[in-house]
C-alpha cells in the first residue's frame, strides 16, 4: 500500500529532524534479514541510543537535500535497500552496533555513513570506526590514567605501613 503524500512530508520532516542532531548516521544493506532479526538489531540499538530506521532512499536524499549541512553531500551511495542507524549522542554508537550485529548476521553490510558535519564516509571507514572504543570506554580510560600516580602513591605508602606494623607487633611479642 502506498503512503500519502502527507504521511511522505510528515516522514522528511521527521528524519530532517534526527538528521539535522545527529552526530553520526550510518546507513547499511539489510537484505536477507527477517522482521525479527531487525526487531533484534533495533532492541540493541535502543540500548546504545542509537534510531534504527528504515525508509525509502529517495525520501533520505529529499530530506538531506532540505538540510543545510548535508544538501552538497554525495548520494549516490544510497542505493538498495538500506537501513539508517542514526545517533544524536555519541558519534562511534551506530558503527558499533551495526558492526555488532554483523558479526552474527553478515546479510548486514555497510555501504557508508554521514558525519554530523555532512562528510560522505566509506563502508572501511565506517568499519574503522566501529573498532574504536565508545565515549565512555575512553572516558573511563583517561581517569583510570589520571588516577594511576595517586594509586601508586596510595600502594607504596600502604605498603610501608604494613611493614611498620609487622616490626612493632614482632618486637612486641619478644
Amino acid at each position: 500500500m502506498a503512503i500519502t503524500r502527507d504521511k511522505k512530508n510528515t516522514l522528511v520532516a521527521e528524519l530532517s529532524d534526527m538528521l539535522s542532531s545527529a552526530k553520526m548516521t550510518v546507513f547499511a544493506q539489510y537484505q536477507g534479514l527477517n522482521v525479527a532479526d531487525v526487531q533484534d538489531l533495533r532492541r540493541a540499538a535502543r540500548e546504545a541510543g542509537v534510531t534504527i530506521t528504515v525508509v525509502k532512499n529517495r525520501l533520505v536524499r529529499v530530506a538531506l537535500g532540505s538540510s543545510d549541512t548535508y544538501k552538497d553531500t554525495d548520494t549516490s551511495g544510497l542505493t538498495g535497500q538500506l537501513l539508517y542507524a542514526i545517533s544524536d549522542a555519541d558519534e562511534v554508537a551506530p558503527a558499533q552496533v551495526l558492526n555488532t550485529f554483523a558479526k552474527t548476521h553478515p546479510q548486514l553490510v555497510f555501504v557508508g555513513a554521514f558525519s554530523g558535519d555532512g562528510t560522505l564516509l566509506s563502508a572501511d571507514d565506517v568499519k574503522a570506526l566501529a573498532g574504536l572504543p565508545s565515549k565512555n570506554q575512553l572516558i573511563a580510560e583517561v581517569v583510570a590514567q589520571l588516577l594511576s600516580p595517586v594509586h601508586d602513591v596510595t600502594n607504596a605508602l600502604s605498603g610501608n605501613l604494613h611493614a611498620l606494623l609487622d616490626g612493632v607487633s614482632a618486637k612486641a611479642t619478644n
